[in-house]
């Protein structure tokens, strides 16, 4: 077995006399400096075994000590002492099985956040008064009879369907005013002249038991002509209120749709109407009428209930639990987005992009189409954008809006009874009675509104207390079983890390610092023994010489 010498060199200062091989102080000098060596050699020895620690890779903690005091269930019954065996294995299996499913569990709840599902809650809330909403109304025929004449029928023949060389077949009025002025028609001035004046029609108003008139109605201009707004709110005027529900608390109008007045049907075009009676539309006051496409019909010859339910707040969620549009309204013609306005808003502007007009009801500065207009384009354009092109004009929900919703009722009028008294009391033939008096009584059925809102359904706290709750119950974990996880992993890391670079050039340097290691061999190559022979018999050297051999002795001893 080859020995190994530990030589510790030191030099001396001048001042110092060397012995005859360099120790040749005296006794106490000699005990200084052997229990200095020996304080030196301890601090050596401990150097040694913390690189010997380093170097040997000793983990931060050991992976069992780590699984017994971990939180996470199961673990410790995992990674024993003495190696794996089949508790382990089992222990193992039953671990990987409840993860597995926790997994499953965690992806089910992520994918059912991610579709961001919302649930609607319909609350009724009562109250003491509530503003009436605003009722627009057109008579389905735009232009009456009476008020055509003949350059008015050649100026409208292209809506109308008739050809100039075909006969009319009714008497026509004679030429207005407006004929000789020289100016060129205009398709609104001609419907604000020859419509269906309120006046005329109103035969009876009433409202919450008092009288009302045409003066409490604001002229609108719609697909049908010239239409009229009851309690639009406009012009500075207050919004009425009613007070109580059921009916005789709200509207009550009696009308004369003048079915004498209607223009004959020459041919089918988009203007022309084969019904009789008149379109009704209650909305907010916030909201344009769109009769065309959202009114009810009223029919002659019958009593009409309409009892309201007012939905207000109805509060809808934007994307992507939603679809509502949370935003205001861009638009040059109204103030609140709503349906109504952006199809309006969205009709002009196509139009007035391919037709270079704008029909009557639509608002703007954009000129007037004219009748051969409207055939040729207008109609044309806005049939295909409602039927065909429908990335145009696509208007989202708003999230906050006010509805109505309705339930009609209706009766015969007159009856056999009061045929004869209505017909004198407006002047009026039985039949003409039946063919063109209506009533249309409209009231809150109760004196509540409706709120409807849309509420998320699955937010991000459910989220964490699920996937927290399927934690605790399948592998008994919590989030600060996750932070020791990772704590370990972190420690892992820095570890090796320290291992490969840090730690193994602390120890190259340190090794700078040892003794020379001197083996047998390398003594006995140097020949020590020759020059020691000549030195004084019995010369004997400190025991701290050499490490770990108190006893006294020659060099020769040791190396020879």
């Amino acid at each position: 077995m080859p020995i190994q010498i530990f030589c510790s060199v030191s030099f001396s200062s001048g001042k110092e006399a060397p012995g005859p091989l360099g120790d040749v102080q005296g006794p106490h000098q000699r005990q200084q400096r052997d229990s200095s060596e020996s304080e030196e050699e301890e601090e050596e020895t401990e150097k040694e075994a913390a690189r010997k620690e380093a170097s040997e890779g000793d983990l931060p903690t050991d992976l069992v000590a780590f699984a017994n005091s971990c939180t996470l269930h199961g673990a410790r019954h995992i990674f024993m002492e003495g190696g794996p065996g089949v508790k382990q294995a089992l222990w193992a299996v039953a671990f990987v099985l409840a993860l597995g499913a926790f997994l499953c569990q965690v992806g089910d709840r992520v994918a059912y956040y991610l579709s961001y599902p919302h649930v609607t809650l319909l609350n009724e809330v009562a109250t003491s008064e509530l503003a009436f909403p605003a009722v627009t109304l057109c008579n389905t025929n735009a232009v009456r009879l009476s008020q055509l004449s003949y350059p008015d029928l050649l100026y409208l023949a292209p809506m109308l369907g008739l050809d100039e060389s075909d006969d009319p077949g009714v008497p026509l009025a004679p030429p207005g005013p407006e004929a000789f002025s020289g100016e060129p028609f205009n398709l609104h001035r001609f419907y604000n002249r020859s419509c269906h004046r309120l006046e005329d029609m109103l035969l009876y108003c009433s409202y919450c038991g008092g009288p009302c008139g045409p003066h409490n109605f604001s002229v609108v201009f719609t697909r049908y002509g010239k239409c009229y707004t009851f309690n639009s709110g406009r012009d500075g005027r207050p919004l009425l209120k009613t007070m109580k529900g059921g009916t005789g608390n709200g509207l009550e109008i009696m009308l004369d749709i003048q079915q004498d007045e209607y223009l004959p049907v020459w041919g089918e075009t988009d203007e022309t109407s084969f019904e009789a009676g008149i379109k009704v539309q209650i909305h907010s006051q916030d909201e344009p009428p769109f009769i065309d496409q959202l009114g009810f019909g009223v029919a002659p010859g019958f009593q009409t209930f309409v009892a309201c339910q007012e939905q207000r707040q109805l509060i809808y969620l934007p994307p992507p639990w939603g679809t509502c549009k949370a935003v205001t309204m861009d638009s040059d013609f109204f103030d609140s987005y709503s349906i109504t306005a952006c199809r309006i808003d969205c009709e002009t502007r196509y139009l007035v992009e391919n037709c270079n007009c704008r029909m009557v009801h639509m608002p703007g500065d954009a000129p007037y189409c004219t009748p051969e207009q409207y055939k040729e384009c207008a109609d044309p354009a806005l049939d295909f954008l409602v039927e065909k092109d429908q990335e145009y004009c696509v208007c989202e929900m708003p999230c906050n809006l006010t509805r109505y919703a309705k339930e009609l009722s209706m009766v015969k009028i007159p009856s056999k009874a009061s045929a004869k008294y209505l017909a004198k009391k407006f002047n009026k033939s039985e039949q003409y009675i039946g063919e063109n008096i209506l009533v249309l009584d409209i009231f809150f059925e109760v004196l509540n509104y409706e709120t409807i809102e849309q509420k998320k359904a699955y937010e991000i706290a459910g989220l964490l207390g699920d996937i927290g709750g399927q934690m605790g119950l399948f592998i008994g974990a919590s989030i600060l079983t996750v932070l020791e996880l990772f704590d370990y992993a972190y420690e892992v890391i820095k570890h090796r890390l320290c291992r490969r670079g840090k730690c193994q050039k602390e120890a190259k340097r340190s090794s700078a610092d040892k003794g020379v290691a001197l083996s047998l061999d390398d003594v006995k190559r140097h020949n020590p023994c020759e020059s020691l022979r000549g030195h004084p018999a019995g010369m004997t050297y400190a025991a701290n010489i050499l490490p770990h051999h108190p006893a006294r002795g020659t060099f020769e001893d040791f190396t020879c």
